[in-house]
């Protein structure tokens, strides 16, 4: 898998750095207030899981599988839920935990949506923001580190299902995404 990655863009020290620091401000901006924490699958799941022990508050956690990309590495513009949270998000403030914010479509949708069923608040926090690929106006609350418009995997981020296990963030190598 390493000799796919073009290059390394944060290190598994870089990572949980930012985690901590992120962490440390969600607990802060959350005190007194039990947010639901929404973890989306399968990419945001390494980040969530550390976020949250970074936070040393009451919290509650759910999981969302909501996709615009299928296999490939393009959004397909067609936002669907393939799982959906098992708790009511009513009256709650919610904490949407994301691994990248790119085009903006999944963010927007599952908004409106959380918006839809009533809840008190809504904020995202992400890993990853690439804006210059933003066709959406989503407002990203959190953010860990802005990179570049580049195809990357690692620390839960994959192509194609594999990569997801690399500690850190890589670019991966145009000729194992274009050959396939």
């Amino acid at each position: 898998m390493n000799n796919d990655i073009d290059k390394i863009l944060y290190s598994s020290a870089d990572i949980q750095a930012e985690v901590k620091r992120l962490g440390q401000q969600l607990a802060a901006d959350y005190q007194g207030k039990n947010p639901l924490v929404i973890c989306i699958l399968k990419g945001a799941i390494l980040f969530m899981a550390d976020i949250v022990r970074n936070m040393d508050i009451p919290l509650e956690m759910d999981f969302m599988d909501i996709s615009s990309y299928g296999a490939g590495t393009i959004s397909t513009g067609e936002v669907r839920i393939l799982k959906d949270l098992d708790s009511s998000v009513k009256d709650r403030d919610v904490l949407i935990v994301e691994d990248i914010v790119d085009t903006g479509r999944t963010l927007k949708a599952l908004s409106d949506l959380l918006k839809q069923r009533e809840a008190n608040s809504i904020k995202i926090c992400t890993l990853l923001d690439k804006p210059e690929r933003r066709v959406e106006g989503v407002d990203v609350d959190y953010v860990g580190f802005q990179i570049p418009d580049e195809f990357v995997v690692g620390y839960g981020m994959d192509y194609a299902g594999h990569y997801r296990n690399l500690p850190y963030v890589g670019i991966l190598k145009r000729e194992v995404y274009e050959n396939n």
